[in-house]
């Protein structure tokens, strides 16, 4: 099956040669096509194949997530990556997820880790709106603290013990207000698209040199390669601690 599976909406790139096949199976109800994505909001270009509607409610790592596949991205690749840090935060922590979304990493993070506070910040009101519809969802009201807004003009003094830098795209424009945002000892999650000769040399020596602008030093702690984004470039991610 060639498309990937969100809820019960089958989203592919191009139209199916199989569709009367396909939708024999149980679980797929619908069946969407993908075009560009969009701008910094990352909105796609789709049209409908089959069915009506293109509200969902997708499942994964016992999560729910409501989504509108016409307005809002999913990134099957980055599946594992919501795993990890599912349970990454240590008892207690304050996070804040910069780039929240409809709570990709901040609801994960609020279902399987005993965390105090989580503030997801999310700039696109359409993606904040099912971010607001995921925290009641998934019962995490107590925890998670939605704003709609631009991540880089918080008023958040060194309050956060891990950041989430979960965009990739211009993430390094933000880590200034990232470093403002994160205590002593705190750890940074930044995620980049970075071509295979720098793979990782480049999102650490950005992190590097954000933290020497405000005389502060780091520790790498961990470097991965989430998926190829485009050929010759990965999604990659580096957790960093700042000191």
């Amino acid at each position: 099956m060639k498309g990937k599976l969100i809820g019960d909406i089958l989203v592919v790139k191009k139209e199916p040669e199989n569709l009367e096949e396909l939708l024999k199976l149980p679980y797929i109800n619908r069946v969407v096509k993908i075009g560009h994505i969009h701008g910094q909001k990352r909105e796609p270009e789709i049209e409908m194949i089959y069915g009506e509607g293109t509200e969902t409610i997708h499942k994964e790592n016992h999560c729910k997530y409501k989504i509108d596949v016409a307005k809002v991205m999913w990134s099957k690749g980055n599946t594992g990556e919501r795993q990890r840090m599912s349970t990454l935060p240590e008892d207690g922590e304050t996070i804040i997820d910069m780039f929240a979304g409809i709570g990709y990493f901040t609801i994960p993070m609020a279902v399987h880790s005993n965390v105090d506070k989580i503030y997801a910040v999310e700039i696109n009101p359409v993606s904040h709106n099912f971010l607001c519809e995921n925290i009641k969802l998934n019962k995490v009201e107590d925890t998670v603290i939605p704003i709609l807004g631009d991540c880089g003009k918080q008023d958040f003094d060194h309050i956060a013990d891990r950041i989430m830098m979960g965009y990739i795209g211009t993430t390094h424009h933000y880590l200034d207000s990232a470093m403002s945002y994160l205590k002593e000892g705190g750890i940074i999650h930044y995620h980049e698209s970075t071509p295979e000769p720098i793979l990782f040399k480049r999102p650490v020596e950005r992190v590097k040199q954000a933290a020497k602008n405000c005389g502060r030093t780091i520790e790498v702690l961990n470097k991965r390669s989430i998926k190829k984004y485009s050929p010759g470039v990965h999604h990659t991610v580096v957790d960093i601690k700042v000191n």
